[in-house]
């Protein structure tokens, strides 16, 4: 069932606003007359449930651990009576893309809820918290200076973001019924995300798909590193690799990033039966996503 992905700055009320949609989505369900709609739970993942505390972001391995946490819950609890509400910073625009490909992959629809908290708002707040024992604690100044920093705000136009419902502060709920219209519908019928072959799962047919899908991420890594090479100093660019363009951002790509890119791409798809010339198009395609 359906994936809400739950975005904004630290201390910006995400948990507040998810346990509204929490409540809201438990009245519907249980007024509904519907046998399938009767039958649905909601489960809300946060590092709360996942036993995370604040300091799992101050270095970026544990950072790492803490949102495979987040997919892992959430790509085990995705299903056909679930209701998920991922309540985490989900402030890379790339984990979203990750987690919209979940979803995708067991035909359920998904949205973004972004809290649009003014970020001197958030700072007071977090202030309250690291001040006051007897509640959750806030993240210390220089973690919460540096997630603000980092933050990549949700796209509407990008259809992994969307669709995107924006919740501002002054608000007292969220668009509730509006996003329940938009994921569970209010014909009657659940909706259902037809997959594309980048996220439909099912077991490779070619005995020497692995292999295509190791050579060709490796091809298009190389290429980028090598244009790299030979145009030091120049900010951005665009790699051209056969009739598909790697856009470049402005600062250098590592090859730890690309190899950290290349991993996550051959994860997600080593299951998958994509043609081979796919592959090529749809790793340059989520290399684009992950510069972006």
């Amino acid at each position: 069932m359906p994936l809400i992905l739950v975005s904004g700055y630290p201390c910006s009320g995400k948990t507040y606003r998810s346990n509204q949609l929490v409540d809201f989505f438990n009245i519907k369900i249980r007024a509904a007359t519907e046998p399938h709609i009767g039958r649905l739970s909601v489960t809300h993942i946060n590092d709360q449930t996942l036993g995370l505390n604040r300091d799992v972001y101050k270095e970026a391995r544990s950072e790492k651990d803490a949102r495979a946490a987040e997919y892992s819950a959430v790509k085990r609890h995705l299903g056909r009576d679930t209701i998920v509400i991922a309540d985490g910073l989900n402030y890379i625009k790339g984990f979203r893309y990750q987690l919209y490909c979940e979803a995708k992959a067991v035909q359920t629809p998904s949205c973004v809820v972004h809290i649009g908290t003014p970020i001197e708002k958030c700072k007071e707040v977090n202030k309250e918290l690291l001040n006051d024992p007897d509640r959750d604690g806030g993240y210390p100044n220089d973690i919460f200076e540096n997630l603000v920093y980092r933050y990549e705000e949700p796209n509407g136009m990008t259809r992994w973001d969307s669709p995107l419902f924006t919740v501002p502060y002054d608000d007292a709920t969220p668009p509730c019924e509006d996003i329940w219209n938009a994921l569970i519908g209010n014909e009657g019928e659940l909706k259902r995300v037809k997959p594309n072959l980048a996220t439909v799962m099912k077991p490779a047919a070619e005995s020497d798909y692995l292999y295509e899908l190791d050579k060709t991420t490796q091809e298009i890594m190389n290429a980028v590193l090598a244009w790299q090479r030979d145009h030091v100093g120049e900010l951005g660019g665009q790699v051209v690799i056969g009739d598909k363009t790697v856009e470049l951002p402005a600062s250098p790509v590592t090859l730890p990033q690309l190899q950290r890119t290349r991993r996550q791409f051959i994860s997600m798809n080593r299951q998958h039966n994509l043609a081979k010339p796919r592959i090529h198009g749809s790793f340059i395609e989520y290399l684009n996503t992950s510069f972006g």
